[in-house]
């Protein structure tokens, strides 16, 4: 049966004969270790933290918690930590490496460099979000909000191919793709839309197996019935999506944060594309957004 709330993926982590294990990289920040701390507790992770040793006990006994559940690695320096996380992950340590109180920039250096980083050659490194509405009786799955400014054609077949093994991994056994642009008309002029018709033509060729794609599809014909109707598509994705592959940067960021701000969508989201899932929240998110991304990012785990 297919995952249609966030709160099922905890249930279905509970479930498992092994837990996941999380290495946060310079964990010294209260929301980190609250959003592990509860993950340990719902038994789906065991959690290393890379940090300082005396601020993480200094915040565990502020907030009341067992410091034992936490395997502390020492290290006072963020780039270091950062390091010495990402080598972790590598020797074999950690099923999935998540962002602490290091920077975007450095965790994401970390991650990128070419001889001791997590990107295998030639992979494209993207981002993965999972949304829960209260107007819709499934999950969202969408991509990218947050890494690759302009996808270019192979780029977006990759975005495709990582929804996909999303939706999949929520029990979609095949997932619905829409290939958004402004406009479910083919316009010569517009990029994305002449590259989401291809893309939607190689879905129908076979090129593409495991799903439907769609496309180009606007945003309200992606996912709403009615606007379907009224326009009168054939579509076998359109009005249903699972999925949601968006043309460029600022078309997925808005979407994303508008859902969130002013939809109230629940979220958890991941990178994928690196030898495991990263989990890289913002700072604006909340414990419960953290939480749900160790979760995603623990069901996507190999």
């Amino acid at each position: 049966m297919a995952i249609t709330k966030l709160s099922q993926i905890f249930e279905q982590l509970k479930g498992m004969p092994s837990k996941k294990r999380l290495v946060v990289a310079y964990g010294n920040d209260e929301h980190s270790i609250e959003a592990t701390y509860k993950a340990i507790e719902l038994g789906i992770v065991d959690v290393t933290i890379v940090g300082d040793e005396a601020t993480i006990n200094g915040i565990c006994d502020k907030f009341g918690y067992d410091v034992s559940k936490f395997k502390i690695v020492q290290c006072n320096e963020e780039v270091a930590a950062t390091k010495k996380a990402v080598e972790l992950i590598n020797a074999g340590e950690g099923d999935i490496i998540m962002k602490g109180l290091c920077s975007t920039d450095k965790y994401m250096r970390a991650i990128l460099n070419k001889q001791a980083g997590l990107l295998p050659p030639k992979a494209i490194l993207t981002h993965v979000a999972i949304m829960e509405f209260p107007t819709l009786d499934k999950l969202l799955v969408v991509s990218d909000c947050a890494i690759i400014p302009l996808p270019d054609f192979k780029q977006k077949l990759a975005l495709v191919n990582y929804v996909v093994k999303t939706s999949k991994n929520l029990g979609i056994e095949k997932p619905k793709v829409a290939m958004i642009a402004a406009s479910e008309q083919v316009l010569p002029n517009v990029i994305g839309s002449i590259d989401a018709s291809v893309i939607a033509k190689m879905s129908d060729r076979g090129q593409i197996p495991g799903c439907f794609i769609d496309g180009p599809l606007a945003l309200d014909t992606a996912i709403d019935k009615e606007s379907v109707a009224i326009k009168k598509l054939q579509s076998t994705v359109a009005g249903d999506a699972d999925c949601l592959v968006f043309p460029n940067l600022e078309t997925g960021n808005i979407f994303y944060k508008s859902a969130t701000k002013l939809a109230k969508a629940e979220t958890g989201a991941m990178l994928v594309g690196a030898k495991v899932p990263s989990v890289l929240s913002s700072r604006g998110d909340s414990v419960q957004t953290k939480l749900n991304s160790i979760a995603l990012a623990a069901l996507s785990s190999k």
